[in-house]
């Protein structure tokens, strides 16, 4: 990193598009009382409470996704030592060598909080002389209802960004994000009650062929198709999300291995005779149920070794892991 840089009078750092810290000045280093190795390729979740984490995943990350850039982000990062330094960030989004990188510039706001106590201290005392008067309270009962519809306004603002931010654009299903927290979740829930759920995996069977032979436009539909064909078999309670490509995945909450496998069989039934624009299109499936020995890792592994199975033995399939053995 550049000597001017590195103690340039603000903080700089840059992360990965997963949020893999790869590089960070002496200044910021300083400001938080870390070493270099104790942050490098560490994600910056590190330095986030709960709730800044949540600034990122609710503006930061649909922001720089969709603008290529941040401005004026205020933000609390953790110092070693667990106290919060208030920040003022902005980050730019650029790509070297076809790898993403979210650079960032980071200011200290202490001074400038101090600053706009006093001022909200001040106006304090100058509304509650106003309160004195009729006419100064009506006037103020109208500036708060102002402020109360502008909130109402940044918290609808905050919710779309949060919905988009777990929404796969191409078919309106869940993404992968919203999905891996949502399993994280049902975990959490089956620790605490030792109440079963199941997981799907699946995938459309010689999607590559589709593509090569009608086009990625036809791809995209048949996509489109399937997504609101396994929204309309699963149950209430159930979460459809599009894993990536032609791969969805679909958690049945409290649910054994006998009826996820029969959810399954009706799903692959039901593609196999739906009307589609290339003929006819089939699914092979694979199907986990949860034991006390899973984690989120080897439940997925488990449910895409019997989706290996599926298409290993002439695809159109459904397999569950139990099966297996």
């Amino acid at each position: 990193m550049d000597k001017r840089l590195n103690n340039a009078p603000c903080g700089f750092l840059s992360i990965t598009h997963e949020g893999l810290i790869s590089e960070i000045n002496q200044t910021l280093l300083d400001w938080l009382g870390y070493g270099q190795e104790e942050l490098l390729q560490k994600h910056l979740e590190i330095l986030l409470s709960t709730p800044n984490k949540m600034i990122f995943h609710s503006y930061f990350y649909p922001t720089i996704n969709l603008e290529g850039q941040v401005e004026e982000l205020f933000i609390h990062l953790k110092q070693k030592d667990g106290m919060s330094v208030p920040f003022l960030m902005n980050a730019r989004l650029y790509t070297e060598d076809r790898v993403e990188r979210i650079d960032c510039i980071l200011v200290k706001m202490k001074k400038r909080i101090d600053y706009e106590q006093e001022l909200r201290s001040a106006k304090k005392l100058l509304e509650a002389a106003y309160q004195e008067k009729d006419r100064a309270l009506a006037n103020l009962e109208q500036i708060h209802v102002e402020i109360e519809q502008q909130q109402a306004k940044l918290l609808e603002m905050n919710a779309a960004l949060v919905e988009l931010s777990m929404t796969d654009k191409l078919t309106g299903l869940k993404n992968r994000r919203f999905f891996q927290e949502k399993l994280e979740q049902h975990f959490n829930y089956f620790h605490e009650t030792a109440k079963p759920f199941s997981l799907c995996i699946l995938d459309i069977d010689h999607f590559k062929k589709v593509n090569d032979t009608y086009g990625h436009q036809v791809g995209d539909d048949v996509l489109v198709q399937l997504a609101q064909l396994l929204q309309q078999q699963v149950r209430t309670e159930d979460t459809v999300a599009r894993y990536g490509g032609e791969e969805f995945i679909i958690i049945l909450p409290t649910t054994e291995k006998t009826v996820a496998k029969e959810i399954g069989e009706q799903i692959r039934h039901t593609v196999e005779q739906d009307d589609w624009p290339t003929g006819c299109i089939t699914i092979s499936m694979g199907i986990a149920t949860v034991t006390s020995e899973d984690t989120d890792t080897t439940f997925i592994k488990k449910a895409d070794e019997a989706l290996y199975v599926s298409k290993a033995h002439g695809r159109n399939q459904v397999t569950h892991f139990h099966e297996m053995k």
